[in-house]
């Protein structure tokens, strides 16, 4: 490439970058005291480069890094530096894309640049509230945390503590600097007055210009709850002179905001041992104070990541890096810039230029993948939802903090381990109005609970064994260790995974009032109807959703206890994955993936809560395909395992998470987190069709399994993967799925728009892809009928609109109805009839696909002339289209007086000045020479014909208005005596009389011109 010949800034680089490369511009500060100081940051996005192209991502392209320091002398972010490099990049080596700064002016001032150059902009610095302004930052993507999340936070405090009038807001606001306390503080600020509560704030300064005594004024003198945002040092100031100047401390909340938890650094997390203030009662005072920080992840890829993180930091910058909370925001660069890959591989694949920001940065908006941070989730302004920790004290005697979990970010919850750990504040009076609304309540709350006991006693749920009736009960036990296929099975028996963990045995079917239904026995001796027992099952039999099997009943006859529950004749989704002759194709598998992952979003937010026993064996397939899960809820029934043999019971944990392995016997209803696990398993299962829990290359029992799986020991034993079966993402998943950790990861809602995005085929359903293939059943066709009634609606709908397009309104009306279209004697009616003068000549002269082409051009520009104008669409009938020639009439078959001249005419004159315009395409020199004629007269109309029913017109009218056409000239339109006597009436047409014309067949007859319409007379 050529170099440019203008003076260049000592600072950049210039580098001819082949074209298909792409050049990615670092631009960080060098000091360490910013959490995006490139020693930090720089390693990471290394790290992600080598992902990058391990995963295949931008196969065929090269990744270019260019990195440069946006520090002064000083060693302080500098806004006009970053400005410079910026600009210098742009110009010599035109980058693709910029990562960072970091520094809120810094990211301003370029993402300014980089929206008006349309160039993606991925940083996890720039926390500020302003940036929330998508059009003026419109291709910056922040991938760290923001202070609008961290206000969000705190609104969601408020509202679940109803604290709803007023809040201080305390924060250090050093001008000189990036000024990170006082954008801190402005995220909660303007989240808290959107939601209408009063904050009032208070900046500070050092200590040397500013009299910290004002600042414990201010919290007596202005409320209770108090938000200080500051360097630590100055917090322990202000919170030693608060222990001295107020006596009850106990009565505030006092919240800092310290996001990277510095006051929490030490080997027991205690805030004030950070300092070297002799405090008089610590343990009293802190009991108010509550410490805000970042939730930093704790799964095993973000601790090899930190290990690595700080292995290159030394390699590359000799800098040798404490454990810190700052290394998160380097773990978001790194999943920045894997989440610009993933959007740009996109891209690309769709034929968009790489520098195109715009499409690259939207297909990053309202995106989630898994990184070394976890999940991590953009929402529509380019911000990325973030976690938030509140620690608070726990252990009164030694003033221990430990954090009470408010994972905020997408899920938009807070979770707290005790609401009454924060202090009560306010007191909140009860009027009159409050007592009826109690008293309403309360009588309302008596006849749900009067209706509650009526339905418990009546016990709808059970069913007698005299109920149940049996085919043939021998035939269970005679195959019941027989292997079949799904295909041979008959329609008696269901499937159930056997003693030995691998093959399948059939359960046992009977009939219930008529119904095939399943029967699970459970291996107790007497149930006891406890009141938990009744709701259980009360609880069951109100559970009505398309994928979990309906409860139908239970019977708790000794010794004959069962629980009965819906029949689906497919078998378990192990059968069919263990079936060789079934072909699974993807978009089969994604159908099967999306059933399971919405029945446990039901189940996780019904009553139920979670399963507890999830597994391939325990989802079962419907005669329309439809999986559904089965074996949930009844804790009391479930049965024991004492009797069976070891490796059953191990097989039939190959599904169950790690924490409840640590139980002999866990929970009979698990956890929500231990059904996610359950989940990954599966899904494992349906990618690779290798049975649960596939390791490649070890032959390991069910027993070595578990006790792999249990230690615990890292690296975390897991199944194989394999991205050669399936794709990357599908991978992210399972990983995240079967973490070590339940809180990383995901809940079945996030996971239902996870495989959203990766199933994009399916969208029609698999009932529609697989009827051809597989035998017809007869039984459970709601879904099917409805489907197809719909189907016809809508084919029912398009022929509906074709009768309309070929037959009048109101004579199409009378064939929907059956009745037989009579002809019909129309007094006064006008007949348009036109043709293209030279057509015959043109189309010998002209392909045919030309002279089609011109054909279709021609009638569409008519008839959406005529739709645009819809008073003559009202009022006139298309009556017949051949070739060139084209032919209306209005009058009939609703009659409108004498209209139907003035219509004709009009619209004859408007098409006339309509077609002065249109251009022939083959050739756009030749003027459409289009000739008119109209004449009015009596006529007879109807229907003819059967098959292809035509609504004709018959009379002597319909020929002289044809004459009219055949004797007239190009563009201009020839009209009969009795068309102008008619026109006459009206009194604003401009007629020419032409004369005496020799008519075939009639003679000779007057005719006129109209020449137009009188623009001086007012028409009523």
């Amino acid at each position: 490439c050529a170099l440019p010949s203008v003076p260049m800034n000592d600072t950049i680089l210039i580098i001819c970058v082949p074209e298909g490369n792409i050049t990615v511009a670092v631009m960080l500060p060098d000091n360490l005291k910013y959490s995006w100081a490139s020693p930090r940051v720089l390693p990471a996005i290394r790290m992600a480069q080598e992902t990058i192209h391990k995963s295949g991502l931008l196969r065929g392209h090269t990744i270019n890094l260019l990195n440069f320091s946006t520090e002064d002398s000083s060693g302080s972010c500098s806004e006009n530096e970053a400005q410079i490099i910026a600009v210098d990049t742009k110009l010599y080596n035109k980058p693709d894309a910029f990562i960072g700064p970091g520094c809120t002016y810094s990211v301003a001032s370029v993402g300014r640049f980089a929206s008006h150059w349309k160039l993606p902009l991925i940083t996890a610095g720039g926390p500020a509230y302003g940036f929330e302004k998508s059009d003026e930052f419109k291709t910056i993507v922040r991938t760290g945390p923001t202070t609008t999340k961290l206000g969000d936070f705190v609104s969601y405090l408020h509202a679940h503590f109803n604290w709803s009038s007023h809040a201080l807001m305390i924060f250090h606001d050093l001008k000189q600097d990036d000024r990170p306390h006082y954008f801190l503080s402005e995220g909660i600020y303007m989240i808290l007055l959107e939601e209408n509560i009063t904050v009032a704030a208070l900046p500070y300064e050092d200590p040397q210009t500013f009299n910290y005594k004002d600042i414990i004024t201010f919290i007596k003198d202005n409320g209770r709850i108090v938000y200080i945002c500051g360097p630590l040092q100055t917090f322990f100031q202000i919170m030693k002179l608060f222990e001295d100047e107020v006596k009850n401390p106990e009565d505030y909340a006092i919240f800092y905001i310290d996001v990277f938890a510095e006051s929490l650094s030490g080997e027991v997390p205690m805030p004030w041992k950070g300092s070297a203030i002799q405090w008089n009662d610590p343990i009293k005072l802190f009991q108010s104070v509550f410490i805000v920080t970042y939730r930093e992840p704790d799964s095993p890829e973000y601790t090899a990541f930190r290990k690595e993180l700080h292995k290159r930091a030394m390699q590359d910058f000799n800098v040798k890096l404490e454990p810190s909370m700052m290394d998160f925001i380097a773990g978001c660069f790194h999943d920045g810039f894997v989440l610009y890959a993933k959007a740009l591989s996109e891209a690309l694949a769709d034929d968009v230029p790489q520098n195109d920001g715009i499409n690259i940065t939207v297909r990053m908006q309202n995106r989630r993948i898994w990184g070394v941070t976890g999940l991590v989730s953009i929402d529509r302004n380019n911000a990325r939802y973030t976690d938030f920790s509140l620690w608070g004290m726990t252990n009164l005697k030694t003033g221990q903090y430990a954090v009470s979990r408010m994972s905020f970010g997408i899920k938009r919850s807070l979770l707290l381990p005790n609401k009454n750990h924060l202090p009560v504040l306010g007191i909140v009076a009860v009027g009159s109005g409050l007592a009826l609304i109690i008293f309403g309540i309360s009588s309302f709350l008596i006849y749900r609970k009067l209706k509650l006991e009526k339905e418990l006693a009546g016990m709808l749920w059970r069913i007698r064994w005299e109920e149940l009736q049996f085919e043939s009960p021998n035939k269970y036990y005679k195959r019941a260790g027989s292997r079949l296929t799904l295909s041979q099975r008959g329609s008696s028996y269901g499937s159930l995974i056997t003693a030995h963990g691998k093959y399948q045995l059939f359960a046992k079917t009977g009939y219930f009032k008529g119904n095939l239904v399943a029967i699970k026995h459970v291996n107790k001796k007497r149930i006891e109807l406890t009141r938990q027992v009744l709701f259980e099952l009360k609880h069951m039999r109100d559970v009505q959703f398309n994928h979990l099997t309906r409860f139908i009943g239970a019977c708790i006859d000794p010794p004959n206890i069962c629980i009965v529950t819906e029949y689906c004749p497919r078998g378990s989704l192990q059968d069919i994955l263990e079936n060789e002759s079934i072909n699974l194709d993807w978009m089969f598998r994604y159908s099967l993936i999306n059933d399971i992952v919405k029945g446990m979003n039901y189940l996780h937010n019904s009553y139920i809560g979670s399963h507890g026993n999830l597994k391939s064996s325990n989802c079962v397939v419907d005669s329309r395909f439809v999986l559904k899960i089965t074996d949930y809820g009844l804790a009391s029934f479930r049965s024991s395992c004492e009797n069976e043999d070891s490796h059953a019971l191990y097989a039939k944990k190959l599904w169950t998470a790690p924490e409840l392995l640590i139980y002999d016997r866990h929970p009979p209803q698990g956890t929500q987190k231990g059904d996610v696990y359950s989940f990954g398993i599966i899904l494992q299962e349906i990618a690779l069709r290798n049975g649960p829990f596939y390791v490649e290359g070890m032959d390991l029992s069910p027993k070595e399994i578990i006790q792999k799986v249990r230690n615990g020991q890292k690296p975390y034993f897991r199944p194989t993967t394999d991205n050669s079966q399936h794709c990357e993402e599908l991978t992210i998943l399972m990983e995240g799925c079967w973490a070590e950790d339940p809180a990383e990861r995901p809940d079945f809602s996030h996971i239902k728009i996870f495989i959203a995005k990766l199933n994009k085929e399916g969208s029609t359903s698999i009932l529609n892809n697989l009827l051809s293939r597989m035998e017809q059943y007869a039984n459970n066709l709601e879904n099917l009928v409805e489907e197809r009634t719909q189907a016809y609606l809508e084919e029912k709908r398009k022929a509906e609109n074709l009768l309309y397009q070929i037959l009048p309104h109101s004579v199409a009306e009378q064939l929907k109805r059956g009745e037989t279209v009579q002809a019909e004697a129309f007094d006064s009616v006008t007949i348009y009839f036109s043709d293209i003068v030279g057509f015959t000549s043109m189309s010998a002269e002209s392909t045919p696909l030309q002279v089609s082409t011109f054909i279709l051009n021609y009638l569409k520009n008519f008839r959406l002339f005529l739709g645009i104008n819809l008073d003559f669409e009202s009022l006139i009938f298309n009556v017949e289209t051949i070739g060139d020639a084209y032919m209306v009439v209005s009058g009939l078959p609703v009659r409108n007086g004498k209209l139907h001249a003035r219509e004709i005419a009009s619209m004859s004159l408007a098409l006339l000045e309509q077609v002065k315009t249109f251009k022939i395409r083959h050739r756009p020199n030749d003027q459409l020479r289009l000739r008119i004629g109209i004449h009015t007269g009596p006529v007879c109309a109807g229907v003819v014909g059967l098959k292809m029913p035509r609504y004709c017109l018959f009379g002597d009218t319909v020929n002289t208005a044809s004459r009219m056409e055949s004797t007239g000239e190009a563009l201009r339109i020839h009209m009969s005596s009795a068309t102008k006597e008619v026109l006459d009436e009206f009194g604003y047409f401009e007629l020419q009389l032409r004369g005496d014309v020799e008519m075939k067949g009639k003679g000779k007859m007057r005719t006129y011109w109209l020449l137009g319409e009188k623009t001086d007379v007012y028409v009523i």
